[in-house]
């Protein structure tokens, strides 16, 4: 069985997961590259096997776990999705914006969409050796670390896929003990998805995507299965439940 990895980028026409599939596809490791993304991005690598998935469709999910198995096991998959705001959804600044179907919409790509690729790609891992699932997160996840209240369908729609992670990682150690199932924050990144509040982060703390992702692949690579279960910032730091 070949040591190299068969890898999954889930969200790769996105920001960060566009910077996931750039970093990672020229590392010596790494076999086959499987780039997933509601619009499917053109492979301009031979490692890149581009391909179609909607965080909303089960069955695209389903397909897609097929075709990345195809390529034997797979070590790794990323999920580098979210949604904090759209064309005509915005974050709640207090209880009077909460609304059914907007939140609904938030939770559909933030938590249901996350719970169907664990459901169809954990199955998909090696069994025998270290593998990794992480999705990205938010330190504004953090119950304990919560003092500005507001965001009610983005917090709570990540908070839900934390506890996702540590259901789906006690799951999973009886599979694979070294198995590694964590949440990763990744900074406040410029891209769509910051587009209106980073006029209030600081320069030093505002990433561009490259400078994110290769922080959040540094942490993947220093884990461990006692780390599985957790969600962790870029900066390796764990983000408190």
């Amino acid at each position: 069985m070949s040591s190299k990895k068969n890898i999954v980028i889930i969200g790769a026409s996105g920001a960060i997961g566009g910077a996931f599939t750039q970093n990672l596809v020229h590392r010596d490791d790494i076999a086959t590259l499987n780039a997933f993304s509601r619009r499917e991005i053109t492979a301009d690598h031979g490692k890149i096997l581009a391909g179609s998935l909607d965080l909303l469709s089960e069955p695209s999910i389903a397909t897609a776990a097929e075709r990345a198995a195809a390529n034997g096991p797979i070590d790794w998959v990323i999920v580098a999705t979210g949604m904090l705001h759209d064309n005509t959804i915005m974050p709640e600044k207090s209880l009077r914006d909460v609304d059914p179907e907007k939140m609904a919409r938030v939770m559909a790509i933030n938590t249901i969409g996350p719970a169907l690729v664990m459901k169809h790609f954990l199955p998909k891992l090696h069994r025998d050796r270290p593998v990794v699932f992480a999705a990205l997160s938010a330190r504004v996840s953090s119950i304990s670390d919560n003092f500005l209240g507001g965001w009610y369908s983005y917090r709570a729609a990540k908070s839900a896929l934390n506890m996702l992670i540590k259901n789906a990682s006690i799951e999973m150690a009886r599979r694979n003990n070294q198995a590694m199932i964590v949440g990763l924050h990744p900074g406040t990144v410029d891209s769509n998805l910051s587009q209106p509040f980073k006029a209030n982060v600081a320069a030093d703390h505002l990433f561009t995507p490259d400078q994110s992702v290769g922080k959040m692949i540094a942490v993947i690579d220093q884990l461990t299965s006692e780390n599985s279960g957790k969600c962790f910032a870029f900066d390796g730091s764990e983000v408190l439940p």
